[in-house]
């Protein structure tokens, strides 16, 4: 970046960029306390399809996340964070006025488009600014602001649910777009000067894409993180259905979801003590283990009816805390680990990766969500056959010796 260009205080640039960033948990998980009165105003019928309200968005903002690396480099990072708002704004005021459910879940689908935007490109302008263990030390902070939108998210759902109804919670997201678009386009200027811009060729995108796609262990690092994606996202479809039919928790649900949400950031502060120490891999691989084991073991208390009552609640608790423990584990590592073969790649690999496992996620978790049956089994197997699966898949990455220093 040119020295001429001004930066923003450190502070506000943090606050700045996990606002951006957390448009998509605001987008996910502010509308998990809707999803019962969604479902009985559009799919009364069918209320398991609710559900779809939160892949469609993931599904739209996998299928953008490929385009939008490769267009902030062409055209710069404002252009690209203020469209993608812009899209993502459209898509929430197409999701108020909808009268049918399948036209929600395509404005969904509209808003996780515009939301692949800034979350991509957001990371190139800290880039841009920052590296090494600076940009690693930026990113820590942003994450740590960033864990309080989920956290918060449910609890601001039901609020405006009481105040506005469910579709209230759309008019939010346009509130929050204008809001960070302003702070954005008052406070932050262009990081990517026109010297350093890259032509957008479709053929030499395309070479990159296949390039990518044929490496073997990239290949296999985007199999196992699209494994561990479709864990979460089946457990943010099911989670308020299972508070709510399984344990007539519902009220409760948004606190119950914010502890487990700060709870968990724990496992990024975890995970940046033991990485240096045991490697990537042997983490994921330890990680994936032991959930396995408690996955078999959630299902088998369902299935027996080993507990009931407020010890089956503890259980499903516990549980639950380690599937959202288990992401600070693997995500990170996994996205280093596909990374290691693409420096020459970089920008483009880290859109391909993201892409193609986010997609690839969301056709792993809508059977697993529409398979609900008023219990935490189908998630329980689900998440079961995912960790097998991936434990296969990390077998021909390694040891992890390759990763250790």
């Amino acid at each position: 970046m040119p020295a001429k260009t001004p930066r923003l205080s450190q502070p506000e640039f943090i606050g700045l960029t996990a606002m951006i960033i957390a448009s998509v948990a605001f987008a996910v998980d502010s509308m998990l306390p809707a999803m019962n009165d969604i479902a009985a105003e559009l799919s009364p019928d069918a209320p398991n399809q609710a559900q779809l309200i939160i892949t469609s968005f993931v599904l739209g903002m996998g299928a953008g996340t490929l385009f939008t690396g490769p267009l902030s480099d062409t055209f710069g990072r404002r252009p690209v964070i203020f469209g993608g708002f812009a899209i993502y704004f459209a898509g929430a005021l197409l999701a108020w006025a909808a009268p049918s459910l399948e036209l929600v879940l395509l404005a969904r689908l509209l808003q996780g488009l515009g939301a692949a935007g800034p979350r991509v490109a957001v990371l190139a302008l800290v880039r841009d600014q920052f590296e090494g263990r600076r940009m690693a030390q930026i990113m820590s902070f942003v994450m740590m602001v960033f864990t309080l939108v989920p956290a918060a998210a449910p609890l601001v759902g039901t609020a405006i649910i009481a105040v506005a109804g469910w579709r209230g919670i759309f008019f939010a997201y346009m509130i929050w777009a204008i809001f960070v678009c302003t702070w954005f386009g008052l406070r932050q200027p262009e990081t990517l000067p026109q010297a350093s811009r890259r032509p957008f060729h479709p053929g030499s995108l395309m070479r990159g894409t296949v390039e990518i796609l044929t490496n073997r262990t990239v290949a296999l690092t985007i199999a196992v993180l699209a494994l561990v994606f479709g864990m979460l996202f089946a457990t943010l479809s099911t989670i308020q259905p299972m508070f709510d039919v399984t344990f007539d928790a519902a009220g409760t649900f948004p606190y119950w979801f914010a502890g487990i949400s700060l709870v968990a950031a724990g496992a990024s502060f975890l995970n940046a003590r033991v990485v240096v120490r045991l490697g990537m891999r042997l983490v994921v691989r330890i990680t994936l283990t032991a959930q396995l084991v408690l996955s078999l073991s959630m299902a088998g208390i369902v299935i027996t009816g080993l507990l009931s009552g407020t010890a089956y609640f503890a259980a499903f608790l516990f549980w639950i805390q380690t599937m959202f423990f288990m992401l600070g584990l693997t995500i990170g590592n996994l996205n280093a680990l596909g990374m290691e073969p693409l420096g020459h790649l970089a920008g483009l690999g880290a859109s391909v990766i993201s892409a193609v496992a986010t997609v690839s996620a969301v056709v792993i978790a809508v059977p697993i969500g529409l398979a609900f049956d008023g219990t935490p089994l189908s998630l329980a197997a689900g998440t079961a056959l995912c960790c097998a699966l991936a434990l296969a898949l990390m077998r021909p990455l390694g040891t992890g010796e390759e990763d250790t220093a």
